[in-house]
């Protein structure tokens, strides 16, 4: 142990389980030392996806990306870093890590996030949080045993946009919030199969199960969370050798009384991908740009023109900006030892409601109850 300006700091990197990875107290990390400030040690896995988390914790003041990790040799081979680069989980995990971040297929996320909690690690982790409710369980129980730090990485919380609403919705401009829907449509054929021909996980999600970009941010407004699901989808009719469902619908009921619904389709002509969202209150209404054109066969054909659909404030996926906010928000709530703004509760408030509106879906319907993971 060093001594800091009379306190004695345990060091950073402990390595153990159970109640001693609580020795991660974030309160010593502030503490300045030789007149610079401490950086969290970062590793980030899946470098398709992972590329903006490092840069961006490359670049905060803060952390520095120390280890990467990508199971695609050529991939790694071609990245330019000094940090050290793996192929095996595993032998990542064991680098003098403080934070990994997940960006893997989505379903790896529940393993991967395990295992790096259990190696004494805290995670931030892309969307969506696991693939089944029973990893919902698993997540927490770990997070919950571990006592460490979960973050979901849900960049459409943190655009200009979303950011901008909360504010006026917390200021009570909207009054009680009632009914909201969002919807995310986004043709990703093209990475529906890999070089080999073989499908990738894309092809096999259900589509409403990536809800996390709608329903994650109307949650995130409205502090709500979903208590029941109803799902109906169109099954597959456009792309059949992929066996991809077209469209997939989710109703849900909150626990205020509100009603949200959300659409999700990831194997249909509509150029280009949009996020859309409206939120209804007492008071009034917001509602985001709408990209309104038609289509055939991914071509537009001149049949109706392009209109805005009742715009209040500038729409906006702010990929990169978003990313940034999250990580200063995550590395926030690890040296101030606080909740991690979306924290475990919140990603499975986030994600679960979707694979149960799939189960409701492949029963015709049936309202399927949603767990409260808290």
């Amino acid at each position: 142990m060093s001594k800091l300006k009379g306190q004695f700091t345990p060091p950073i990197h402990t390595k153990s389980y159970g109640k001693v990875l609580r020795l991660v107290v974030s309160s010593w990390y502030l503490i300045e030392y030789k007149g610079k400030l401490m950086k969290l040690k970062i590793g980030v896995v899946g470098l398709r996806r992972g590329q903006t988390y490092v840069d961006n914790f490359s670049t905060h003041e803060r952390s520095e990306v120390v280890a990467v990790c990508d199971m695609d040799a050529d991939r790694l081979a071609q990245y330019s870093t000094d940090a050290s680069k793996h192929t095996d989980y595993q032998e990542f995990l064991k680098q003098a890590l403080d934070v990994v971040v997940i960006c893997t297929p989505l379903p790896q996320h529940a393993a991967h996030t395990i295992a790096a909690l259990q190696s004494g690690v805290h995670v931030l982790c892309e969307v969506p949080a696991v693939y089944t409710l029973a990893e919902c369980e698993q997540v927490v129980q770990t997070v919950e045993k571990t006592g460490l730090k979960y973050m979901l990485a849900e960049n459409s919380c943190y655009s200009d946009l979303n950011l901008a609403w909360q504010e006026a919705i917390r200021a009570g401009k909207l009054g009680k919030i009632i009914y909201a829907e969002a919807e995310y449509v986004h043709d990703c054929r093209g990475i529906m199969r890999h070089a080999d021909g073989s499908l990738t996980w894309r092809a096999r999600m259900p589509p409403i199960q990536y809800c996390t970009h709608s329903l994650g941010p109307l949650l995130f407004l409205m502090e709500d969370r979903c208590v029941a699901a109803t799902g109906l989808n169109t099954g597959c009719n456009i792309a059949p050798d992929l066996g991809a469902i077209d469209l997939e619908v989710g109703l849900f009921q909150m626990e205020s009384g509100a009603v949200v619904k959300i659409l999700c389709g990831f194997s249909i002509a509509r150029q280009p991908a949009f996020h859309w969202y409206v939120v209804y209150g007492t008071k009034g209404a917001l509602e985001s740009q709408r990209r309104h054109k038609a289509s055939a066969d991914g071509y537009f054909q001149g049949i109706a023109p392009n209109r805005e659909m009742t715009p209040h404030a500038i729409d906006t996926n702010a990929h990169g900006t978003a990313e940034s906010r999250i990580a200063d928000r995550f590395i926030e709530s690890i040296l101030n030892d606080t909740k991690p703004p979306i924290d475990v509760y919140d990603a499975m408030d986030y994600t679960a409601p979707g694979i149960c509106a799939h189960l409701s879906a492949e029963k015709n319907g049936e309202v399927v109850p949603v767990p409260d993971y808290r």
